[in-house]
C-alpha cells in the first residue's frame, strides 16, 4: 500500500477512528490494532511476506527472553549469532542470493572454468532491509543490556511491524520506539496538526518533486548518449532531487503519520543539501542509518580510538556496508568507496566533525564561504548519485563521460523543456521553504506554524493544489527496492 494512493487515503482515516475512539481506554487494544492495521498494511503488497516478518518477530521476542535469563557469556553470544544468523539470512537470500551466484560463476570464468548455475526468480519482500535491522537492534541492545527484554508479545510485533515506518524507515531503536508501545497514548490535538503538517510536506515532495523529476531522470539516464553534457548534468540534478524528495517524503509522511497516533519517531533527515562538506551531509541524511551503521558496526570495530590505518579501515568498511545495504550491484559499492574517498580529507585533517549546527544560524542567507562550500558538496554528492542511479557501473561511467565533455557549456534540449521548467520551478520553492525552516527544532512539521493565520492557510491549500495538478505520474518509492 503506497502512501500516496487511494487505498492509503481510505486505510488512514479508518484506523484513525478505531484507534482513538474504539480502543482509547485499553492499552493493550490499541496495540492489537496496530499490529492488524500493519499487517494489513505490509501484506496489502503479498500477504505471503507476512510469514517472514512473523517469523522474525517470534525469534527475537524469544530470543530476548531467554538473553535475560542467562548470564552464561557463551550462551548469550550464541542466542545474539542465533539471531544474526536468521535476520542477515533471510536478507542474504531474499536480497542478495542472486548477485552472489552471479559473481560467483563469472569469477571462475576467469581462470577457464565455466560453471552453470541457475537465478533463482526471487522476489525481494518490501522492507526487508528495515525491519530486519529494527528488530536486530532489539536484540543487540538486550544482549549488551542496554535494555530490558519485553514479555508483551503483542507491543513487540506491534515495534517489528510499525506500519508508518515499516517498508522504508526511518529504522528505529528498541531503546525509543518499543517504551512508546508500553504507555497509554491520549490524542494530542497540536501533535495531530503538526503530524498533518509534516504529511501534507511529505507528499508534495513525493508527488511534485519525485515524481515529476523521475519521468526526467528515466528519460535521460535510459538514453545517455543522445543528450549533451549540460542535459546529463540536469538529469543527474533531477535525480538528486528526485530521491531526496522521495525518500525524505517518506519519511516526512511516515513521522507524521505516528504524530497522528501519538508516537514520535527519531528524525531522518535534517536539511541535508545545505551541508558544508560530506561529514555533514551523512549526519543529515538517512540518520536511521547512519546511526545504526555507527552504533552497531563502526563503533564494535574500533571506531576512531585506534591509529590511523584503523579509522581509514573503518571509514572504509562503514560506507561500503551501507553501499551494499543499498542493493545487490556493484553501482552502490561504488557508491559507498567514492562516498569513502570524500570523507577521507576529512577524516586525516580531524575536520570530520566540523559544521556541527546548521548553516547560517540565525542569519537570512548563508556567507560567501558558506555558499560555496555547499555548492562544492552538492556537486559530489551529484556525481556519486550518478552511480546510485546507473544500472551498471559502465553505464555510470559511460554517463559521466558525456557530463563532462565540451557539450557540459551547451543548452539543455530534451523533450519536456517546459515542464521540466516547472519542475525546477517547484525544485526552487523546496530550497526556498526548507532554507526558512532549517532552524525549527521539529523541522518541517512546524511549517508555516508562526505566519499569521490567513498567509498560513494560503500556502496549506496552495500546496494542496500543486499537488493535485502538478503531481506526476504515481511511482512507487525508491527506497522499496532496498
Amino acid at each position: 500500500m503506497l502512501f500516496n494512493s487511494i487505498d492509503f487515503a481510505v486505510f488512514l482515516p479508518i484506523v484513525f477512528i478505531l484507534y482513538w475512539f474504539a480502543t482509547q481506554r485499553n492499552l493493550k487494544y490499541q496495540n492489537f490494532l496496530v499490529v492488524v492495521a500493519s499487517y494489513v498494511f505490509y501484506g496489502w503488497w503479498d500477504w505471503r511476506f507476512l510469514f517472514l516478518i512473523i517469523f522474525s518477530t517470534i525469534v527475537d521476542f524469544l530470543i530476548g527472553i531467554k538473553l535475560a535469563n542467562t548470564d552464561n557469556p557463551i550462551k548469550r553470544k550464541g542466542l545474539l549469532w542465533t539471531s544474526m544468523l536468521v535476520n542477515l539470512g533471510f536478507l542474504g537470500f531474499f536480497k542478495y542470493y542472486n548477485f552472489f551466484l552471479d559473481n560467483f560463476v563469472t569469477a571462475f570464468s576467469f581462470f577457464g572454468k565455466e560453471i552453470h548455475a541457475s537465478s533463482l526468480e526471487i522476489v525481494l519482500p518490501v522492507g526487508i532491509s528495515f525491519y530486519t535491522f529494527q528488530t536486530m537492534s532489539y536484540t543487540i541492545d538486550v544482549y549488551r543490556k542496554k535494555l530490558e527484554p519485553t514479555k508483551d508479545f503483542i507491543a513487540f510485533s506491534a515495534f517489528v511491524s510499525f506500519f508508518p515506518q515499516l517498508v522504508a524507515g526511518p529504522i528505529e531503536r528498541a531503546t525509543n520506539l518499543l517504551p512508546q508501545f508500553y504507555e497509554k497514548r491520549i490524542f494530542d490535538y497540536h501533535k495531530a496538526v503538526d503530524g498533518m503538517r509534516q504529511i501534507l510536506w511529505g507528499l508534495f515532495k513525493k508527488i511534485v518533486i519525485a515524481d515529476n523529476c523521475a519521468e526526467f531522470v528515466n528519460l535521460i539516464f535510459d538514453n545517455p548518449d543522445s543528450y549533451s553534457g549540460s542535459t546529463l548534468l540536469l538529469g543527474a540534478f533531477f535525480f538528486a532531487f528526485q530521491i531526496y524528495g522521495d525518500f525524505s517524503g517518506y519519511s516526512d509522511i511516515a513521522i507524521g503519520t505516528s504524530r497522528l497516533f501519538g508516537f514520535h519517531l527519531m528524525r531522518n533527515f535534517n536539511f541535508p543539501y545545505f551541508s558544508r562538506d560530506i561529514a555533514e551531509f551523512w549526519r543529515r541524511w538517512h540518520i536511521s542509518l547512519s546511526t545504526w551503521f555507527r552504533d552497531y558496526l563502526y563503533v564494535p570495530l574500533g571506531g576512531s580510538r585506534g591509529g590511523t590505518s584503523m579509522k581509514v579501515r573503518n571509514t572504509f568498511i562503514i560506507f561500503v556496508v551501507s553501499g551494499f545495504w543499498h542493493g545487490a550491484n556493484w553501482t552502490f559499492i561504488v557508491w559507498g568507496l567514492l562516498n569513502a574517498i570524500y570523507f577521507l580529507p576529512l577524516l586525516l585533517t580531524d575536520n570530520n566533525r566540523n559544521n556541527l549546527e546548521i548553516v547560517a544560524k540565525g542569519k537570512l542567507l548563508p556567507n560567501f564561504h558558506e555558499l560555496l562550500m555547499i555548492l562544492l558538496t552538492f556537486c559530489l554528492t551529484l556525481v556519486a548519485w550518478v552511480f546510485f542511479r546507473a544500472d551498471n557501473v559502465s553505464h555510470a561511467f559511460q554517463y559521466l563521460s558525456g557530463m563532462f565533455s565540451i557539450s557540459l557549456f551547451s543548452i539543455p534540449d530534451f523533450p519536456g523543456m517546459m515542464k521540466a521548467f516547472l519542475t525546477l520551478i517547484f525544485i526552487a520553492f523546496l530550497i526556498l521553504i526548507e532554507w526558512n525552516g532549517r532552524e525549527w527544532q521539529f523541522g518541517i512539521a512546524h511549517l508555516g506554524q508562526n505566519w499569521k493565520r490567513p498567509l498560513r492557510y494560503t500556502l496549506y491549500y496552495a500546496i494542496i493544489f500543486v499537488i493535485i495538478w502538478f503531481g506526476g505520474a504515481e511511482q512507487e518509492f525508491i527506497y522499496f527496492q532496498f
